[in-house]
């Protein structure tokens, strides 16, 4: 679990030109609030939290505030549709030992078999872990696997203390048969096979 610390700095002006300003000065607007405490409205450092965001669920250490440095999990960023940069940020005070609700990217590593393709449906999971021990990912090796293999959640193989938050059945990955160059056409072009024309043919014929 990786741990940043950031300095953060008390807001008392709100509104959307206040935050154009603290944005202009390289900083980012952010509420900080969780354990039935009021909200705290501060600024953290742009170029660090920016940082700080490329690993998944970091763990921020948050200091100058009034109460003494907290720990806290981003729980919703919000980043100019166009630009990219950020706009604002929502932390979630958590404790050592408290156990969270977080979602963990799904990796996949290894190369299936010849003749399929592989159909990701979940690139992320929900799982529940300590705040402080949350796995940067869950890695599914897929090396062999041929047509109609498949993967649920409850295969997933999660860390020693991290326990799935998502249903069991729920379909992570499953291997489908390579398409053909008549299928791809089809499907550029918007019709449908011949093989599928004359099938869909036979069953309405079946059912008239």
């Amino acid at each position: 679990m990786s741990e940043v610390r950031i300095a953060a700095e008390p807001r008392t002006e709100f509104g959307k030109g206040a935050a154009r300003r603290t944005r202009r000065a390289g900083k980012v607007p952010a509420v900080l609030y969780g354990h039935g405490t009021d909200p705290q409205h501060i600024s953290l450092p742009g170029h660090d939290l920016m940082r700080a965001l490329k690993t998944p669920n970091v763990l921020l250490r948050v200091q100058g505030l009034d109460g003494g440095e907290e720990l806290a999990l981003p729980k919703d960023v919000q980043r100019d549709p166009i630009k990219g940069f950020l706009e604002h940020i929502d932390l979630l005070l958590v404790k050592l030992g408290e156990k969270v609700n977080v979602e963990i990217p799904v990796q996949v590593t290894g190369d299936i078999a010849p003749g399929g393709m592989l159909d990701q449906q979940m690139v992320q999971i929900e799982v529940e872990a300590e705040a402080t021990q949350i796995p940067q990912a869950v890695e599914v090796d897929v090396a062999g696997f041929k047509v109609g293999a498949t993967v649920l959640a409850k295969d997933l193989k999660l860390p020693r203390g991290v326990a799935l938050a998502a249903d069991e059945e729920l379909l992570i990955l499953h291997v489908v048969a390579e398409k053909t160059a008549d299928q791809v056409e089809a499907e550029i072009s918007g019709e449908a096979p011949e093989a599928e024309a004359e099938t869909a043919e036979a069953g309405a014929e079946s059912t008239e």
